[in-house]
């Protein structure tokens, strides 16, 4: 089995002449290979990997199409059995591959793997962009193992374990190349954050799973593209949300979406009494966004089972962590 480790880049060059060196040094040439897929980038990111890194492989995407147009385009460029979708800003340590190689070697339902991501900036933490795996609530909100909201955990071996997760961050994914085809690969519509959630749930639609695995572990940096506070990944985060519950949640979903709305223009109203405007336009214009899209999501609608009740344990996680101040999954 070849494992084809494809970090998508734009403009990264600082990132990749600090990360790409361990990625090189800590992924067995003997079933794996690494590529760089250039999103059009303009600084030098092309001529370091030349220059400095010579057994990268490079692919050019000739536009910068976003995480979703990105990695589609690359792909179908690689010849592998399995993808490992990694970001620039990534730091990765002994042995990361060797764990979720053998759980793909051992288990044909499996389709998705995510290893433990934790803070680069503060090592003893988890990190924002996945933790310890993700989960869904019954309202359609996103969580993790390890990260609650802005709630980081610190990392004292709780999540040191294996099992099936819901989704897995995109900043350090795992899947299947039979899979990421039979899905038609990342819904490209949706430009950025979120994707990995619908990737991941139209692959439960298809009777794959989705695994964590806390043996292997990676440094995430985050926020090298778009901090956490910036508006627009406000307004992606709000839309691809709303996106994923037409495109995947079974009977019921209209009903889910008019009380998202109300819970989205809530938050909105929050952003405007602390005088943060541009937050309160951001939802706005992720709503109308999706009103134009709806006829599109409504097409994508295709196969679709209900979830099962392990993975809907939470009716609300917005009601568990800020009324009822629960701050880790151990507390749900």
């Amino acid at each position: 089995m070849k494992i084809a480790v494809v970090i998508l880049n734009w403009n990264g060059e600082k990132l990749l002449q600090q990360f790409l060196p361990d990625v090189i040094r800590y992924s067995p040439t003997a079933y794996s290979d690494i590529y760089v897929a250039d999103n059009a980038s303009t600084d030098g990111s092309i001529q370091l990997i030349q220059e400095h890194f010579t057994t990268v492989k490079i692919i050019r995407n000739e536009v910068n199409g976003g995480y979703a147009k990105g990695y589609n385009d690359a792909l179908k460029k690689i010849d592998a059995d399995v993808f490992c979708l990694l970001n620039s800003d990534i730091e990765v340590t002994q042995n990361w591959l060797e764990p979720i190689y053998q759980h793909f070697i051992e288990n044909p339902k499996i389709a998705i793997i995510q290893p433990k991501i934790l803070d680069f900036k503060k090592k003893t933490h988890f990190e924002y962009a996945g933790a310890a795996g993700g989960f869904i609530d019954q309202m359609g909100y996103p969580y993790c193992r390890g990260r609650i909201f802005d709630s980081i955990e610190s990392d004292a071996g709780q999540y040191n374990d294996e099992r099936e997760i819901f989704w897995a961050s995109g900043a350090c994914l795992f899947i299947r190349n039979e899979v990421f085809n039979l899905l038609g690969g990342m819904d490209e519509d949706y430009f950025a954050h979120q994707e990995e959630i619908d990737l991941c749930w139209r692959a439960y639609n298809k009777g794959y799973k989705t695994m964590y695995v806390g043996t292997s572990t990676v440094y995430h940096v985050g926020g090298s593209t778009l901090s956490h506070s910036h508006w627009k990944k406000t307004y992606l985060n709000f839309r691809n949300s709303l996106y994923n519950i037409v495109k995947n949640v079974p009977n019921g979903y209209k009903t889910l979406i008019l009380k998202r709305l109300v819970l989205d223009g809530i938050a909105g109203f929050m952003f405007l009494t602390e005088g943060k405007f541009i937050y309160f336009w951001a939802i706005i214009k992720a709503h109308f966004s999706f009103y134009m899209h709806i006829p599109v999501l409504l097409k994508k609608r295709k196969e679709i089972h209900p979830l099962r009740k392990d993975y809907f344990k939470v009716r609300s996680i917005v009601w568990q962590h800020f009324f009822k101040k629960k701050n880790s999954f151990s507390e749900l």
